[in-house]
């Protein structure tokens, strides 16, 4: 397995994994894995003036969302949203972790809300269209996980070790400082926890990309049909993406180099805010801004004079 899985880290990682080894073993099941996870065709932003073609090697954007559902559904809320630039000319990545309480405006429902609840209220299109809004930056394609599939493909890889900053306990599982292992349920409740961390959502981010990279890792060791077969098990039960099986190729092939540049960036200037009892987290403006400047210009695209509405 490539580490070039971390090409787009978060939550597309089992997606991945599935597509880098399409050339190596059985290829007639991952591409029919890749046809039954698909949920529809190449998007086209408002923002943008024509398509993105992966097969041209233009900078592209995935979100990344981790749904809070099991059972295979791919319906609730998002956990975890990531937004993914990816630049093939720069071999270049950068990640922006979006906080699930950022209180925005929801393209659709005409009212503000915590970004969370768009996947819930309206599906991908609702998520993407709320994510362009807030950050001023197109959404080419998606991919969701949901958590039970986390859970499958920490213990496919037959778990992972993690270096833990502090010691805590959560959900029944307590979690040593130091040098950890942790198997799929482990590693969900490691990813999730925010209220005894100090750092709150920036504290969980770090905690989701560590236990990514470590499955990726893990990953590279893989040479084991069986073993391959359980990762496709595992993403076609629960990881949709409107990405074809080409754009998927497409993906691996064009776009290679940018594993070796990984920029993540975090939100880190967010008040806390109490409206009717509801807790929410308002953005800095100047931030945003900064952010969506950030994006557009690894993008190629002219940057904004202005922040995005609120």
């Amino acid at each position: 397995m490539k580490k070039a899985l971390l090409i787009i880290g978060g939550l597309f990682l089992a997606l991945l994994i599935a597509v880098g080894i399409y050339a190596w073993y059985l290829y007639d099941s991952v591409a029919d894995t890749a046809q039954n996870i698909n949920e529809g065709e190449d998007r086209q932003s408002n923002l943008r003036d024509a398509d993105v073609d992966m097969d041209s090697s233009e900078p592209i954007s995935i979100l990344l969302m981790g749904v809070d559902a099991r059972n295979g559904s791919t319906s609730g809320r998002t956990d975890t949203m990531i937004v993914a630039t990816i630049n093939p000319e720069t071999e270049s990545t950068k990640m922006v972790s979006i906080p699930r309480d950022t209180y925005t405006e929801i393209i659709g429902r005409g009212n503000q809300d915590k970004i969370t609840h768009a996947y819930a209220f309206g599906g991908a299109d609702m998520a993407m269209n709320t994510v362009e809004n807030f950050l001023n930056v197109p959404i080419d394609y998606y991919a969701t996980i949901n958590f039970e599939g986390f859970e499958d493909i920490v213990d496919a890889v037959g778990g992972v070790t993690v270096e833990n900053d502090f010691a805590f306990s959560d959900n029944g599982h307590d979690f040593p400082e130091g040098e950890i292992e942790l198997d799929g349920e482990e590693a969900l409740t490691y990813v999730r926890m925010r209220k005894e961390d100090p750092r709150g959502d920036l504290g969980r981010n770090e905690r989701q990309r560590q236990v990514l990279e470590a499955v990726a890792n893990k990953g590279q060791s893989v040479t084991s049909i069986t073993r391959i077969g359980d990762y496709l098990d595992v993403v076609e039960e629960n990881v949709r993406t409107n990405m074809t099986f080409d754009d998927m190729k497409d993906l691996r092939s064009n776009y290679f180099g940018a594993r070796n540049d990984i920029e993540n960036i975090n939100f880190e200037n967010g008040q806390d805010r109490t409206i009717d009892g509801i807790y929410y987290m308002e953005q800095d403006p100047a931030e945003v801004q900064e952010i969506s400047n950030t994006l557009r210009e690894h993008l190629e695209l002219e940057n904004g004079e202005e922040a995005p509405a609120e």
